[in-house]
């Protein structure tokens, strides 16, 4: 079993920025596909980065340029820099893992594990 736990939620006025991260229990971290997800109020979740196991990442459109994920397998933590923050980013944050030496699934809810989420709000 694989938990995740995601921290760094905060509130936060336009155009700021927050780091948020997501520690993992999971053996083998570095074989897992890993992603960021995130639910608006009123909204389904919606998939904004995914980032495979040899390191290469897809972004969804809103989020590039402003979003940046990165990976510390030493510390078993996913990160995500979001800068320029826009009201519209208001959700839920969650982090999600697939199973390891799997590629990452096609679809964003196949991962396997997820988090409890952090919440960002961002005030206009």
């Amino acid at each position: 079993q694989v938990q995740l736990v995601e921290s760094g939620g905060d509130s936060v006025q336009a155009g700021g920025s927050l780091r948020l991260s997501c520690v993992a229990s999971a053996e083998d971290f570095s074989t897992r596909c890993m992603g960021w997800f995130r639910q608006p109020p009123g909204k389904g979740r919606e998939e904004i980065i995914v980032i495979d196991r040899d390191g290469s990442t897809s972004y969804v459109e809103s989020v590039q340029g402003r979003f940046t994920v990165s990976k510390d397998n030493a510390k078993k933590t996913l990160y995500l820099q979001m800068d320029k923050l826009k009201p519209e980013d208001t959700a839920m944050y969650y982090c999600a893992a697939h199973y390891r030496w799997h590629d990452c699934p096609r679809r964003g809810t196949d991962f396997g594990y997820w988090g409890q989420g952090t919440q960002v709000t961002v005030s206009s």
